[in-house]
């Protein structure tokens, strides 16, 4: 999610690491574990702490994550949103619009799309 928002390529990241953007693909999607060491290169590189990477975890502190279904839901939502360029450039956009009423009428607009989707 972070490397989507600073814009950057997994190829991009995966040259500062020394490992092949399949890797970066792999470590991104769960199918490989990341060691501390790299996983320290990683924060650098995208330019946040370490603690960026755990914030939200099942089981952390005042998360809101286990204490309760509809907050970790909330975070489920934000995480597939912006996992995906789609997302992160809906959000961006989004952010821009400064008419309230405009922007109602976005959220309305998608609303209707997605409640499209489900009945076809």
């Amino acid at each position: 999610m972070r490397r989507i928002q600073v814009g950057m390529s997994q190829e991009r990241l995966a040259e500062s690491l020394g490992v092949t953007f399949q890797q970066v693909q792999k470590y991104e999607k769960g199918a490989n574990r990341i060691t501390m060491s790299r996983m320290r290169i990683v924060s650098q590189v995208l330019g946040v702490p370490m603690a960026y990477f755990s914030e939200g975890a099942p089981g952390e502190e005042g998360t809101g994550l286990g204490g309760g279904f509809a907050e970790g839901r909330q975070a489920d939502y934000a995480s597939e949103l912006f996992s995906t360029p789609e997302g992160v450039a809906l959000a961006r956009a989004f952010a821009t619009i400064e008419d309230p009423k405009v922007r109602r009428r976005v959220v309305d607009l998608v609303t209707t799309l997605a409640e499209g989707q489900r009945k076809d």
